[in-house]
C-alpha cells in the first residue's frame, strides 16, 4: 500500500479539528477538497476511518488504529525531511577544544552538523597545549571550549569536573624517594594545578615525561612510569586516584565553558555554539537511557 502523506495530513488535521470546516482551514484547503482527500484515503486503505455527522466527525474502531500508524509516519516523515533538508547557512567555523572534552559525542556532533551544512567549512583545532583563550582574544578562533578554574570562567558554563592525581593501580613510590609525574607542557590548566599545589608542599617531586598529548600522558600513567592530574572524568580502566597518598594535597574543581570571539557571532558559528551547549544534556541522556 502506497500511501501519499497528503492524505495523511488530511486525516490528522480531520481529527485534530473536530470536523471539515475547521480542517480545511487548518490546511489552507476547500471543504469539499478535504472531503475528497479522505474518501481517496478510506478508498486506499479499503476501510472506513471516519463517523460523519453534520457537525462533527469522530474516529471508526479501524480509524483509531490507523490514526496511530499515521502519526509515526508522519513524524518520521518530518524528521527525515529536517535532517537531509539543505542548509542556508555558510561559512567558516573556527573551533577549538581541549582534548579531554572530546569524549563520544564530539565526533559524532562534528558529523552532524557537516552533513547538515554541507557549505559550512569547519575548522577545528584540539589540543591541550595550546592557550585557547589567547586564540579566541586574538579572533583566530571564533569559538572554543576552555577548561578553567571556577573563578576564571566566562562564556556559557558546559559542565563541572575535579581535578584529581592519578597514576596506574599498580603503581608504587618506595618511601622516601621523588614523585615522578607526567605533564603536558604550558599552558595546561593540569600542569598549572599539579605544580601550583606541590609547590605548596614539601613534596620531593620531579618532571620525569613530557608530551604535548593527553594520549601521552595516559600511555606514560598506565604504564606506570609516572603519576599526572587529570579531571576525573578523564580516568580510564587501569588508573586510580591517589588523592591523599603520598602527602598529596586536594585539588579544585573546574569548569569547561563556551567562549567566543568578538567578530564570531554568525549565524554558522551559532548554530554550531548551539550544537556544543547541548551536547552535554544529550550525552548525560544517553547515559541515563543506557544505564536503564
Amino acid at each position: 500500500m502506497d500511501l501519499d502523506p497528503t492524505l495523511l495530513r488530511a486525516f490528522v488535521a480531520v481529527k485534530e479539528a473536530g470536523n471539515f470546516t475547521r480542517a480545511a482551514r487548518r490546511l489552507n484547503l476547500t471543504q469539499s477538497a478535504v472531503s475528497h482527500q479522505i474518501r481517496r484515503l478510506e478508498e486506499q486503505v479499503g476501510r472506513s476511518l471516519l463517523y460523519r455527522t453534520t457537525r462533527s466527525v469522530r474516529l471508526t474502531e479501524d480509524g483509531d488504529d490507523f490514526l496511530r500508524y499515521a502519526c509515526q509516519i508522519l513524524h518520521s516523515l518530518d524528521a527525515l525531511s529536517r535532517r537531509f533538508q539543505a542548509s542556508p547557512v555558510s561559512g567558516i567555523v573556527r573551533f577549538g577544544v581541549p582534548e579531554n572534552f572530546i569524549g563520544d559525542r564530539l565526533p559524532t556532533l562534528l558529523c552532524q552538523f557537516a552533513r547538515t551544512n554541507p557549505e559550512v567549512q569547519l575548522d577545528v583545532n584540539v589540543s591541550m597545549s595550546l592557550d585557547l583563550h589567547a586564540m579566541v582574544r586574538a579572533s583566530e578562533l571564533d569559538l572554543a571550549v576552555v577548561l578553567t578554574l571556577p573563578e576564571a570562567a566566562n562564556g556559557k558554563v558546559l559542565k563541572q569536573t575535579q581535578f584529581v592525581w592519578v597514576a596506574a593501580e599498580t603503581f608504587k613510590v618506595p618511601p622516601g624517594t621523588s614523585l615522578p609525574f607526567a605533564f603536558i607542557p604550558a599552558p595546561c590548566l593540569n600542569r598549572k594545578v599539579g605544580v601550583e599545589a606541590l609547590d605548596r608542599t614539601s613534596i620531593d617531586w620531579h618532571v620525569v615525561f613530557t608530551s604535548a598529548s593527553m594520549q601521552g600522558i595516559r600511555a606514560a600513567v598506565l604504564s606506570g612510569l609516572a603519576m599526572t592530574v587529570m579531571t576525573r572524568d578523564d580516568l580510564e580502566p587501569g588508573m586510580k586516584i591517589l588523592d591523599g597518598q603520598y602527602g598529596l594535597p586536594s585539588l579544585p574543581t573546574a569548569v569547561f565553558s563556551l567562549i567566543w570571539s568578538e567578530e564570531g557571532q554568525t549565524p554558522a558559528t551559532r548554530e554550531f555554539g548551539q550544537l556544543v551547549v547541548d551536547m552535554p544534556e544529550q550525552a548525560a541522556a544517553a547515559k541515563l537511557a543506557r544505564a536503564g
